[in-house]
């Protein structure tokens, strides 16, 4: 019985296989369209007022140049936003620089200089009107005042606190009154 049931499965396999070869494999039959009669006719021509190529405009495309927005056409992304344009910043014309501080004064009057016998530096002295100072080369005058160099007739001396320098012309005192 299963040797029957064999036999009958390869016959109807067979037969399906027969038909399958008889419909598509079949090469004698013409092929028919559905509309032959209209693809023999001439269509209308299209009415064109120049047939010239436009050689300016095809010149024009291939000189543009690919100007990227930024945005990666491969991803779904939105494009970031636009950047605004940068506002030029006028420039002011005809402004001077501001001219440079003038240079410091001391509130003391430079009236001498001295020197000790053994050749340490030279002293500079000063005076308020009432109270005498003696400041060496290097040290500091009031604490505001570094006295950088003492000469015949000036001394050099520097602000502490802004750096900027200075000089003080040795100051000679009148006799006193008699």
């Amino acid at each position: 019985m299963k040797q029957k049931k064999q036999l009958a499965v390869l016959v109807v396999l067979l037969l399906t296989a027969g038909v399958i070869w008889f419909l598509y494999f079949d090469r004698d039959r013409p092929i028919v369209t559905a509309d032959a009669g209209s693809a023999t006719q001439n269509p209308p021509l299209l009415s064109v007022e120049n047939p010239q190529l436009h050689t300016d405009r095809l010149k024009r495309a291939r000189e543009t140049e690919y100007k990227s927005t930024g945005r990666n056409i491969f991803s779904l992304t939105p494009p970031p936003p636009p950047q605004p344009p940068p506002t030029p910043t006028p420039e002011p014309t005809d402004i001077a620089p501001p001219p440079p501080p003038p240079p410091p004064t001391l509130p003391l009057k430079f009236f001498g200089y001295g020197t000790v016998p053994n050749g340490s530096a030279r002293r500079a002295f000063f005076t308020d009107g009432e109270e005498v100072h003696v400041v060496a080369e290097g040290e500091l005058l009031l604490n505001r005042f570094r006295i950088l160099k003492v000469g015949n007739a000036s001394l050099e001396f520097e602000e502490v606190s802004s750096g900027r320098r200075g000089t003080a012309i040795l100051e000679e005192q009148g006799a006193p009154p008699s």
